[in-house]
């Protein structure tokens, strides 16, 4: 399709002609159904439930019938006899159905003329890439009876994003581990609860819930869950939760925990009172953030266990990271090092240490990665700020990982992109002999079911062995 042209000009009635014609061509993208559903609350399972539309008698997802009469509209209303024309009727009828990647090309043209009424009568035609007829039909208008050419207005940016879809879809490209045993800690909320089971029903885990059975079951059945084959650990308390789960994994018996319905300090307390479970690196928390606006996914650490990391703390931190982004098939992640500038000064301690950790990876202190810093956030993942500021940098609009200052910057960053920017996000704490899903109490049953799948990538990742800190 040609590029629009920058003013919209009509053709008045008396410009029209009998047989003159005027096409468009559009290809159909899944984001076009979804867009249209949403304008126009048209839910037909058939657009939009892949499931569904596989058992009709088109056996796939088809567009709404009126997106094709929606292009004939545009073609009248812009271009054919374009601004003025006010609509009349429209008659149309429907051949075949259109599928997503379908080509289609609207064309639109002049009948009849009534020079009393400024009539104009328009067959319409709409056909696919194959010469087929899918849609036909005939328009009444009255055309415009002068002439206008106006700027194309401007329109807003639309951005269709559906974070529990999309978090599905990364999930589902993790599907090829085999499901490892997993101690939910306190798993009493609907959440935690919820997504422990459908972990366990997706073969992401094997889930051994360990907390008070009563209170466990009133829960369950409260939400009309089935426990099913789930393994059953009973407690007394939030305490005695993460104290028996840290020891079922230092004995090995589970090979990664998540946090249910307890305070982040209860679960990681438990753990560091565990030698077993102790490594020489620092434990860490990185959050895998998927920002509609951002072409790949972030992951930002540490939002959740450090509170004012030092140098040798934010090497681990990093190493942590960079560990994880290999485990995810990213094989040389880019690692931006965040602080407020993007020069190095000595009273922004920040700077200092995105310095000293870019020598550290130039001197192979940390490798498998490129890091750049001290970068602020805007050039760090965009390009364009950075050109704009003269820097020239690997890592600049294309990062992979964000490293932030502190715990404070990383919490504010993460769920500021999270519930103002439309992101979903899951989140692992690493260091530990075996990786811990660490999700937020407000985290979603989908969140926490890829918290899960992220642990099991990092659990079946060779780099395990040597992974995780001795103290947080």
């Amino acid at each position: 399709m040609d590029a629009p042209a920058q003013v919209i000009e009509n053709l008045t009635f008396d410009e029209l002609r009998i047989g003159q014609r005027a096409q468009i061509t559009r290809t159909l993208t899944m984001a076009d159904i979804q867009a249209f559903a949403l304008v126009s609350g048209d839910l037909n399972p058939a657009h939009l439930d892949r499931e569904y539309a596989e058992s009709t008698r088109f056996h796939g997802v088809i567009a709404h019938g009126m997106w094709a009469g929606a292009l004939i509209s545009s073609v009248l209303g812009t271009e054919f006899p374009g601004p003025g024309t006010i609509y009349v009727a429209q008659e149309l009828r429907f051949h075949r159905p259109v599928r997503v990647g379908d080509t289609l090309t609207v064309s639109v043209t002049v009948a009849e003329k009534n020079e009393a009424t400024r009539g104009v009568l328009l067959d319409c035609a709409v056909t696919n890439q194959h010469g087929e007829e899918v849609v036909s039909g005939r328009a009444e208008v009255r055309a415009p009876s002068q002439k206008v050419v106006r700027p194309r207005p401007p329109l807003p940016q639309m951005h269709l994003f559906d974070p529990e879809a999309r978090l599905r879809a990364w999930v589902d490209t993790l599907s090829d581990q085999p499901p490892v045993p997993c101690a939910v800690v306190h798993p009493l909320d609907e959440a935690s609860l919820r997504g422990a089971l459908e972990s366990g029903r997706q073969g992401l885990i094997q889930p051994v819930l360990v907390a008070p059975l009563g209170r466990l079951r009133v829960l369950a059945e409260q939400l009309q869950l089935d426990l099913g084959s789930a393994e059953l650990v009973d407690v007394a308390h939030s305490h005695d939760a993460a104290e028996r789960a840290a020891s079922l994994a230092a004995g090995g018996q589970v090979q990664m925990l998540m946090k249910g319905s307890l305070h982040t300090d209860e679960l990681m307390q438990a753990v560091l009172a565990q030698p077993r479970l102790r490594t020489g690196r620092r434990m860490s928390h990185v959050f895998r953030i998927d920002v509609p606006a951002y072409p790949k996914p972030l992951l930002v650490t540490d939002a959740a266990i450090n509170i004012a990391p030092t140098l040798e703390d934010k090497a681990d931190i990093v190493r942590n990271a960079v560990e994880l982004a290999q485990a995810l098939g990213v094989v040389r992640p880019r690692v931006a090092l965040l602080s407020a500038i993007e020069t190095v000064t000595p009273r922004i301690a920040s700077t200092l240490d995105a310095a000293a950790l870019c020598k550290m990876a130039d001197r192979g202190q940390i490798t498998g990665a490129v890091l750049d810093g001290p970068l602020a956030f805007d050039n760090a993942i965009s390009a364009e700020a950075a050109r704009i500021k003269g820097i020239e940098s690997p890592v600049a609009g294309q990062a992979d990982i964000l490293v932030v200052p502190d715990l404070e910057a990383g919490n504010m960053l993460a769920k500021q992109l999270e519930y103002l920017a439309g992101a979903s996000s899951c989140g692992v704490v690493l260091g530990a002999r075996v990786p811990i899903a660490l999700t937020s109490r407000a985290d979603s049953a989908a969140s926490r079911m890829a918290s899960d799948r992220k642990s099991t990538r990092l659990n079946s990742s060779h780099s395990q062995q040597s992974r995780m800190p001795s103290s947080a």
